[in-house]
């Protein structure tokens, strides 16, 4: 049973919440501060993800390498990524080095040397992340197909392109750093066995002077949508399927949620069971829910040979259609079951709810705790969710192949 979920807010806008997990010997945080990919001037677009890199290459009193000695010594296991929205890091230790490791990601946020002397060792990670895209083709097609189904900036891919991170200074790394690092906006998630007082105070210690900054609104332009070809050398095809769905923060996401659960939630789902398992199309075929604060959507992915690509495509958006026809009570007490078995590991993660809590804030202003999960899990049946679907029924699709031969969009789907 999960302890009181503790929440304090620092005069100059930064959160903190956290949660009790008595019954742990480790604590974990995930700090999400305000500077996300969307933030990336349109004409260099990888920015904030080139100033997260140069963030961790020394920090207050401590070079690069004294750093990762630090943390190594205080067996934090961590990891840093930028998203829409934030710049993320994340770190999970024994609980009684908790307090040394925030100590030090207070450094990283606040007080990062930029150092221009490692600028373009920094660039060269950047551009291995992006041949990694190259080298992935499933990847490549997924991240297009966000581009084009999320208005501009929201669908733009953290690796940013190669011909803006080419162009990108220390100067601008150093302006972007003090624009968008900035208290207002930035949480911190704890969760694991902690005492909440002096995580509180040690909180404002590290964080409260920290000085507010500007709050500029994101301006968007309309989506792309539709369908297209991406031309690719190769005798496979990637196949991606989008379309519109519910926020986190809304009334219907769990039913939305539980819709796709059934479309894609194991082996005994149904796009694994008819697109691989029945016909034997492709290799890979998948569904995931993605939410932004203020909009959602459902991504789907097919990797198959070219020879079959035609038939998998018509049998995938076939499947999307048909979920738009209910669910089954079968079908939901399966994935009720694969739910509460994940939730139940949660509780014995302090990193996993580390970054819920910070995720909950984030979308909806207080905390979901593991029981309200469970009793909304509990809550979900057949009728809510075939009542969501006969209102939202999978359509509008945003379609994008990649492989060597464009594909034809059945008529009445898209």
């Amino acid at each position: 049973m999960s302890e009181a979920i503790h929440c304090e807010s620092l005069s100059n806008g930064l959160v903190l919440v956290a949660e009790p997990m008595g019954w742990l010997e480790s604590a974990a945080f995930t700090l999400l501060v305000p500077a996300g990919c969307v933030y990336d001037p349109a004409e260099r677009s990888g920015l904030a993800n080139f100033t997260c890199e140069m963030s961790l290459r020394g920090a207050g009193r401590r070079d690069s390498r004294r750093f990762v000695e630090d943390l190594d010594n205080l067996g934090v296991e961590r990891s840093e990524s930028v998203s829409d929205a934030h710049v993320r890091y994340s770190g999970a230790t024994v609980s009684a080095n908790l307090p040394a490791a925030l100590g030090i990601f207070a450094d990283v946020v606040r007080r990062p040397h930029l150092p221009p002397e490692q600028l373009e060792a920094a660039r060269q990670v950047m551009f291995q992340e992006l041949r990694a895209v190259e080298d992935e083709p499933a990847q490549k097609v997924m991240i297009e197909l966000r581009r084009r189904h999320y208005p501009d900036p929201w669908g733009r891919p953290s690796q940013g392109a190669r011909q803006a991170i080419e162009l990108i200074t220390a100067e601008e790394i150093r302006e972007f750093f003090g624009r968008r690092f900035r208290p207002n906006g930035t949480i911190v998630g704890v969760a694991g066995r902690f005492d909440w007082p002096r995580l509180r105070d040690l909180v404002g210690e590290l964080f409260g002077d920290w000085p507010s900054g500007d709050e500029s609104p994101v301006e968007e332009s309309p989506p792309q949508r539709g369908s297209t070809h991406v031309a690719y050398d190769s005798n496979q095809t990637q196949i991606g399927v989008a379309y519109d769905s519910v926020p986190y923060r809304h009334p219907d996401y769990f039913p939305a949620w539980g819709a796709v659960g059934v479309l894609s939630g194991g082996m005994s789902a149904r796009l694994f069971t008819e697109v691989r398992e029945r016909r034997g199309l492709c290799y890979s075929v998948y569904a995931t829910y993605h939410t932004l604060r203020h909009r959602g959507g459902v991504f789907c992915y097919a990797g198959t040979t070219a020879d079959r690509a035609q038939e998998t495509l018509e049998v995938l958006l076939g499947e999307l259609v048909r979920l738009g026809q209910g669910v089954q009570t079968h079908e939901l007490d399966r994935l009720k079951a694969r739910i509460k078995s994940a939730l139940i590991m949660q509780q014995e993660s302090s990193a996993a709810r580390s970054s819920a809590v910070a995720r909950d804030w984030y979308h909806l202003g207080r905390v979901r705790s593991v029981e309200e999960l469970g009793r909304l899990v509990d809550q979900l049946t057949c009728e809510r969710i075939n009542a969501y679907l006969a209102e939202h029924p999978p359509q509008d699709f945003t379609i994008v192949t990649l492989g060597p031969h464009a594909l034809e969009v059945p008529r009445g789907v898209s």
